[in-house]
């Protein structure tokens, strides 16, 4: 077969919608092989191969990324299901849950808070435009929410989605080693530390370590992604003068 039947097979598949899911699906699922091959090192994350894979795939074939989600978006729309499925692991830690209650929320307001009145201080320190900043405060929250707040702060909510993707992925690569090596051993704290500082990619990365770290990552994602979309609009502009 030519190179130009091969490239007029691919200019006709590649506008087909399914492609791109069949695509996807086909690439995370070569990515879970590599991981589980590699014995769940942290390193070899499914999230960032496929990423990573994605974007190539993308580049070399010149596709535009509208195109690519429009095939896509049934995953996109499949995260809202998943993130109310995680309240299923949760409920089994009901009793651990009431009894860290107090602990847990001191946690969730100086980590939130953390996570993004630092982010936001230091872009504006180093001189980072004011869209720029906005779109960096959220960057610990899970996408839908981040995107939301950073449009409401004057952000840009694809440049936020970046931001939150390589936050959640440094966390998910890094986290649980790091927590580990300063002395946090109980499974609990190291997921409630993932999924407040590392959203959804944390979250699902908590869960490979076993169901106890996933289910109070999903609590800290959750609870973050509320009080960083109540507190953000209302600190920063407070914050934001000191900066000047």
């Amino acid at each position: 077969m030519s190179t130009g039947s091969m490239n007029e097979i691919w200019v006709y598949l590649s506008a087909q919608p399914l492609l791109w899911l069949a695509l996807t699906l086909a690439v995370y699922l070569l990515a879970m092989a590599l991981h589980r091959s590699s014995g769940g090192h942290p390193a070899v994350n499914p999230v960032l191969l496929s990423v990573s894979l994605l974007v190539a795939l993308l580049l070399v074939t010149d596709t535009p990324y509208q195109r690519y989600f429009d095939g896509a978006q049934f995953v996109h729309f499949l995260l809202g299901p998943a993130t109310v499925a995680l309240a299923i692991p949760l409920h089994g830690q009901l009793k651990r849950l009431l009894a860290m209650s107090g602990p847990l929320l001191i946690a969730l307001v100086v980590g939130s808070l953390t996570a993004g009145l630092s982010a936001y201080a230091i872009g504006a320190l180093l001189g980072a435009s004011g869209p720029t900043v906005a779109s960096l405060a959220p960057k610990s929250v899970t996408t839908p929410i981040a995107m939301g707040i950073a449009e409401r702060l004057g952000g840009l909510a694809s440049l936020t989605a970046v931001f939150v993707i390589l936050t959640g992925i440094f966390g998910a690569v890094f986290a649980a080693g790091l927590l580990k090596r300063i002395g946090v051993k109980d499974d609990a704290s190291i997921g409630f530390a993932m999924g407040l500082a590392s959203h959804g990619i944390g979250t699902a990365r908590a869960f490979q370590i076993n169901e106890q770290t996933g289910a109070f990552a999903a609590l800290a994602m959750g609870l973050n992604g509320l009080l960083t979309a109540i507190a953000l609009p209302w600190l920063l502009p407070l914050l934001a003068p000191l900066l000047r």
